[in-house]
């Protein structure tokens, strides 16, 4: 049981597990976590070791959407194949968190991050690699997951001005925590872990090569992950992690290691989009009038910032951006939804005719 409290196993989960799990009777079920995943295998932890595991054929029956299967930092209940170090899932446990984008590319569809952190590192580094527009849609994502939103600032031993840099972060990311980190000095790394101790987990998420690998490395006390620099001719990124792995760190607390995302495109759950902007949100609870369009209304907060330089206009129009994409694809999905309960009952109908009922 030590073991599953390193993973971040709590007394919460352990009354789930009393009441659902041990009361329904499954005594051969036992806890684990989701290390890693790939193709629908799964390395769990458990307090008995690792085992790679897939969910039974009843769990992937019953599985809908990309979000029913388990993922990175999910607990399960897993069940130890006779003689082998396998197992099945049967279940996952509620999760206290769900990090999520929309896939790249045209597809409209779910790509689930990492879940149950406690944290989220929004990692960036000092450099051409720095987005403003960026750092705002990581933060409305990161507010949606229910995690709590760090800002990570990199490569603090290569900027003439990292002063500029955190400024910026601040006043992007009202009310959060920004810290500058070098894993080459050691300046912040201390200031992350503390936020890692008492079984705290947490998720990186960044463009490639802002170092995020380096930044395990220095919590772990060893070269844990292949390291690759941003190149200095264009400041991008070498893709150096491929998939999403929990580690588990020496000194307390886990830690979620993402692939690097260039694109990040919002899932169309985000609720969270005035969190990002709490500045913006205030600013229209001022207007004179409460249905304000903000834009040509009498009295409206949002215009007069706009026009005494307080709001940028970039930060405006980015806002109004990421409105605009949640609702296309809210759109999109509600017609996606459409056609396959369509064709749901035309295969319904199509069964019907191929087998009729016999008459008596």
């Amino acid at each position: 049981m030590n073991q599953l409290i390193e993973y971040g196993w709590n007394e919460e989960r352990q009354k789930y597990w009393n009441d659902y799990i041990v009361s329904g009777g499954e005594k051969n079920y036992v806890a684990g976590r989701v290390t890693l995943e790939h193709k629908r295998m799964y390395r769990v932890a458990t307090a008995e070791g690792e085992w790679l595991s897939v969910c039974s054929g009843a769990f992937q029956h019953a599985a809908f959407e990309r979000r029913d299967f388990p993922a990175v930092g999910d607990w399960v209940a897993v069940e130890k194949m006779p003689g082998e170090e396998r197992g099945i899932i049967h279940t996952v446990l509620p999760r206290t968190s769900l990090f999520s984008r929309k896939a790249a590319g045209t597809t409209i569809a779910e790509q689930m991050i990492a879940v149950n952190v406690d944290i989220v590192f929004l990692v960036m580094s000092m450099n051409d690699d720095f987005n403003v527009r960026r750092l705002e849609r990581y933060l409305v994502a990161a507010y949606d997951s229910g995690a709590l939103p760090v800002i990570v600032l990199t490569k603090m031993d290569l900027c003439d001005n990292p002063e500029l840099y955190i400024e910026e972060a601040q006043q992007t990311a009202i009310g959060s925590d920004v810290v500058a980190v070098s894993v080459v000095t050691g300046d912040g790394i201390d200031t992350l872990s503390k936020m890692l101790k008492n079984g705290k987990t947490a998720a990186l998420l960044g463009s490639s090569g802002v170092g995020k690998s380096s930044l395990i490395n220095a919590f772990c006390g060893e070269d844990r992950m292949a390291v690759q620099g941003i190149r200095e001719d264009d400041a991008k990124g070498r893709h150096t992690t491929t998939h999403r792995e929990l580690i588990k760190i020496p000194t307390g607390g886990i830690l979620i290691d993402t692939p690097g995302m260039r694109e990040f495109q919002l899932w169309n759950e985000s609720e969270s989009l005035d969190s990002g902007f709490k500045d913006i949100e205030s600013l229209a609870e001022t207007c004179k009038f409460r249905d304000c369009g903000h834009h040509s209304e009498p009295g409206c907060a949002i215009q007069a910032a706009l026009e005494e330089g307080i709001l940028p206009k970039e930060r405006y129009d980015n806002y109004l951006k990421l409105q605009k994409e949640l609702a296309f694809l809210d759109r999109k999905m509600d017609r996606q939804a459409q056609i396959a309960e369509k064709n749901k009952w035309k295969q319904v109908t199509k069964g019907m005719r191929k087998h009729p009922s016999k008459k008596k």
